[in-house]
C-alpha cells in the first residue's frame, strides 16, 4: 500500500469522525502522527508492506472503532 494512501484513509475517516489526526515530528525512520490521543508511528517508505499497513490500521481502532477500515 502506498504510504500516501494510508495516511489519507486515516486522515478521512478522522475528519469524518471529528477526530484530530495531525502529523506530530518527522523521524529518520518513521512519521509520528496523533490520532485524538493515541500516537501512531508510519514509516517512512513510499511502500508499505501490506501486513504493516494492516497493523497501522488496528492501532487506529480505539479511536475510530472496531475494524473501521472495512467499512468502505
Amino acid at each position: 500500500m502506498k504510504k500516501r494512501d494510508l495516511v489519507k484513509r486515516i486522515a478521512d475517516s478522522a475528519r469524518d469522525r471529528d477526530v484530530e489526526w495531525e502529523l506530530v515530528r518527522r523521524g529518520a525512520n518513521h512519521d509520528v502522527y496523533r490520532l485524538g490521543g493515541s500516537i501512531i508511528p508510519v514509516p517512512r517508505h513510499n511502500e508499505i508492506q501490506e501486513r504493516t499497513a494492516e497493523g497501522i490500521l488496528k492501532e487506529c481502532q480505539s479511536v475510530l472503532g472496531e475494524k473501521w477500515w472495512q467499512g468502505k
